[in-house]
Parts: structure tokens; sequence; C-alpha cells
């Protein structure tokens, strides 16, 4: 199924992502690297970033949701497309914890808001690899003839062995 929010002929969602995705990845990097080096500059950085990427996932979320409203009920993609979109919800959420607990003291930011940032980064890593499965696998978002209920890609099943079974 192709994408329902298009932008010059591209889905815009897919154009989105790598904001947040970058920026929220980035600011823990940013942290990991302040508080070993002793570098403030880096973790009131790192406030700035997630303050971007918290802002720019909601964004992306919308056109995200527009996407998976489309996908039709009972297939592969649409239990897929709810774990990825619970998932970023999640991530966001934990992003916006952290950047809130750090709101008094952004260069100094204790260890709670930093384990958060780090719990969702790797939220953030799973939910992103089920995003590459809706596109690259399923062909949410860039092909009217999808295959919404492809195997899993890690499964080593290939689309056509599935379709030769079913029938």
């Amino acid at each position: 199924m192709e994408s329902r929010a298009k932008l010059f002929g591209h889905p815009i969602h897919q154009m989105l992502i790598v904001f947040p995705l970058g920026l929220l990845a980035t600011s823990l990097f940013f942290d990991v690297i302040g508080l070993t080096t002793d570098h403030p500059g880096l973790l009131q950085a790192a406030w700035y970033m997630i303050a971007a990427g918290v802002i720019s996932g909601l964004v992306a979320a919308v056109f995200g949701l527009i996407d998976f409203l489309a996908i039709p009920s009972g297939t592969r993609a649409k239990r897929i497309g709810l774990l990825h979109g619970v998932g970023n919800v999640i991530v966001v959420a934990l992003f916006a914890a952290s950047w809130w607990l750090r709101r008094d003291h952004p260069a100094n930011p204790g260890s709670l808001p930093v384990i958060l940032s780090a719990v969702a980064t790797g939220l953030g890593g799973i939910t992103g690899w089920l995003g590459g499965e809706l596109v690259d696998r399923l062909g949410v978002g860039v092909d009217d003839g999808a295959h919404l209920d492809a195997p899993s890609s890690l499964s080593h099943e290939t689309t056509a062995v599935r379709e030769t079974v079913r029938r």
C-alpha cells in the first residue's frame, strides 16, 4: 500500500523519522561522552537535542498515524505497525521525561535522565527495526501491490515461498 501522506511523490513519514531518530540517539552519545570527559557543554547540547527530537518525533508520528490508519485490519502489517507506533510513543515519552528531569540543570542531568535516555534509545532501535520491516519487507508506504502478510525478515522464508504454500 502506498503512503497516504506524500510530498513530491515520497512518503512524508519516512522522510521525517530521520530527525528524531538521529537527534535522540545522538543525545545519548553526547551524554555518555559528556559524563566520561566531564564536559558540561555536551550535556547541555544533549538537552537541546532531546527537545528537538521529541518535537520532530511528534510531527513524524502524525504522518505515521495517517499511514497506519490506511493499513487493512487483520494483516501482519497492521500488527507490526501497532507495535511500531506504540513503541515509538513510549520512546518519545521516555525522552520527554528525561528532558523534563534535566530542565533545572541541563549541564548536570544526574543518573535517572541518562538511564531513561538509554532505555529509550534501546527501545528506539527495536521500533526502528519494526519500521524497517514495515517498509522493506511488507512494502507499507512504498508499494500499492505490497504483501502485507509477508513473513518476518528473520524467518529466512521468502514471500514467493509463502505464496506457493498458500495456493
